[in-house]
């Protein structure tokens, strides 16, 4: 049976020291992912060093006042949280749209969506967990000429919408 963990008849125990909880000491990602010009991208948890399957997590810092080139992470999901600092999101055909967010808020970027990362403040690091729907560090880099001024989007909950 190998794999199959549903029967328990003592044979093929699983060892759970070894295949149970991992924990990633935040000083010790991995900088050998995916990288867009103006962010750094380091890996906390994927295959090789957690033995993930289906998700992808890691951190990304945006110096101040910096921003990323635009692109897209294919068919992946991105979520994207907050932990200090302020970001701008940019994302659309031309980079046409807007929506900024703080310590505690959550961004999340659809499959195949262009979109820029900005640091809105002028002297403080954004730093942000990011956590991907898949294992492959899929960074499609595009070559946008990004709107003036983009149209501000305020996010509405879809389930209290009137």
């Amino acid at each position: 049976m190998g794999a199959d963990h549903s029967h328990d008849d003592g044979h093929d125990k699983i060892d759970w020291r070894t295949h149970g909880v991992k924990v990633i000491p935040g000083d010790s990602l991995d900088p050998n992912t995916a990288q867009t010009p103006g962010m750094n991208r380091a890996a906390a948890i994927n295959r090789a060093r957690a033995g993930a399957e289906k998700i992808w997590a890691g951190t990304v810092h945006i110096h101040p006042d910096a921003k990323t080139g635009a692109h897209h992470h294919g068919d992946l999901e991105s979520i994207i949280y907050v932990v200090k600092g302020r970001a701008r999101m940019r994302w659309g055909e031309h980079l046409e749209f807007v929506a900024e967010a703080g310590p505690g808020d959550f961004i999340f970027v659809p499959p195949y969506v262009p979109h820029q990362e900005i640091n809105a403040s002028p002297d403080e690091t954004l730093e942000c967990v990011l956590v991907r729907s898949g294992q492959d560090p899929v960074v499609v880099n595009l070559d946008i000429e990004p709107v003036e001024k983009p149209e501000a989007v305020k996010w509405i909950d879809p389930i209290h919408r009137e």
